[in-house]
This record gives structure tokens, C-alpha cells and sequence, in this order.
């Protein structure tokens, strides 16, 4: 099933809660919640405090993208803090310790993902296919919004898809995350995805709702 994240990274700040409002009105999903720490991409957003905010201005489902280092320091504040799913990323962290912050997270009743950068191989998510429920594919380099969406992607989305399906993990969400617009969503769809991050291309746009609608609308048409 088709789910649509508008990232709050592309949002107006002065207004967050409107902004959030105003897009979940428009039809979003879920909403998405990028963390990054300086260190592990090389630009600083929000955390725990604005995350706590949030949870209390809406009962969205905020699907929170950890882009930091040592995740595992941190996965079980960022679900105290609201999160419904905490998802972070496979090269941040050594892999008992990607396996030990998976637990954490299903432990505290939320849902549990796994995020992999452009270089890296969706093969590599194979030993946490039974731990995951969502698998995010990054389709721009992690760290800043804006970026236009790399296609070579695409066939790493497929074989992920098809990774989770022979190893009968078929409810697991296959996210992706960079240059996601009216033109890239269909692409992304015919791939294997159905959780689709979109930042300025919603929040860019005066009218979220019809921004969405198109999001949607071009969602459906997977022969291109």
C-alpha cells in the first residue's frame, strides 16, 4: 500500500505544527522526521526536544530517519520521545550493534528499519531482513534536502524487494528517501517501493494538498 511522507526537513520552522497540520490535512501518510548529527552526514538538523514537540502537537505517525552515528546510544530516547518507527542507518554502526538497537526498538513497541546509502549494496541487509519493518533506500546522498534522485537506484530497490519477499518478510516497508517528485514517484513505485519521502516537493508548493494528490496521481501510472 501506497504511503506518502512528507519530510519535515523541507518545512517552515516558525510554523511547525501548522505545517504539520496543513499537510496531514493535505493527505499525507506519515510524516517523516530526518535527525542528523554532524558527524555521520555533515550537516546538523533536529532531535529529541523538537521530536517531543511534535508527538504532542499530533498524533501522526512520524517515521524518524536517525542519520547519526552510534545509533544505538540513542534509539530507545528517540521512542520514548514519540517516534512510531525509528529507522537508522546500516553503516553507522557495527552489526551486533545494528542487531542490539533493532531490538530495542521492536522491545519498546515500535517499528523497527534499516537505511543503506547510495554506495552501499541492498545485499548487505540480508542478515536483518527477519528484524525489519521497513527497509529504507536512499536515493540521493544522506545530509541535505533538495537533491535531484539518482536512478541508478532503482534496480537496488527491486532487488531489495525481492530480497524480502524470498525471505518471506512481504509486510516489510521498502522506503525511499531523496529527489522524490511527480516524475521520479512512478519509477520508484515500478521498482518495489511503497513508502515514498518527499521534502520540497510538498512543502515548496502553496497547495500541500494538491502537491500530494499529483504525488498520487503520478503514483499510479507505473509504465513509465
Amino acid at each position: 500500500m501506497l504511503k506518502i511522507a512528507p519530510s519535515i526537513l523541507s518545512a517552515d520552522f516558525t510554523r511547525l505544527g501548522a505545517e504539520v497540520e496543513n499537510v496531514r490535512a493535505g493527505g499525507a501518510d506519515w510524516l517523516h522526521f530526518d535527525v542528523m548529527d554532524g558527524l555521520f552526514v555533515p550537516n546538523i538538523s533536529v532531535g529529541l526536544p523538537v521530536l517531543k514537540s511534535l508527538r504532542k502537537a499530533t498524533d501522526a505517525f512520524l517515521d524518524v530517519h536517525l542519520m547519526i552515528d552510534r545509533p544505538q546510544r540513542y534509539v530507545k530516547a528517540f521512542c520514548d520521545a514519540g517516534a512510531d518507527l525509528v529507522c537508522f542507518h546500516l553503516e553507522a554502526a557495527q552489526p551486533q550493534d545494528l542487531r542490539e538497537a533493532l531490538d530495542a526498538v521492536k522491545a519498546a513497541g515500535k517499528r523497527a528499519g534499516l537505511a543503506i546509502k547510495p554506495r552501499t549494496p541492498a545485499e548487505t541487509l540480508i542478515p536483518y531482513l527477519e528484524q525489519l519493518d521497513l527497509a529504507l533506500v536512499m536515493t540521493v546522498e544522506p545530509g541535505f534536502g533538495g537533491q535531484g534522485f539518482m536512478r541508478p537506484m532503482l534496480p537496488k530497490i527491486t532487488a531489495l524487494r525481492r530480497m524480502l519477499d524470498r525471505a518471506g518478510c512481504t509486510g516489510c516497508d521498502v522506503e525511499v528517501d531523496g529527489g522524490i517528485d511527480a516524475s521520479t514517484a512512478p519509477l520508484a513505485l515500478k521498482a518495489g517501493a511503497n513508502v515514498l519521502v518527499a521534502g520540497s516537493a510538498i512543502f515548496d508548493r502553496p497547495d500541500r494538498a494538491a502537491a500530494i494528490a499529483e504525488l498520487r496521481a503520478a503514483s499510479n501510472d507505473t509504465r513509465v
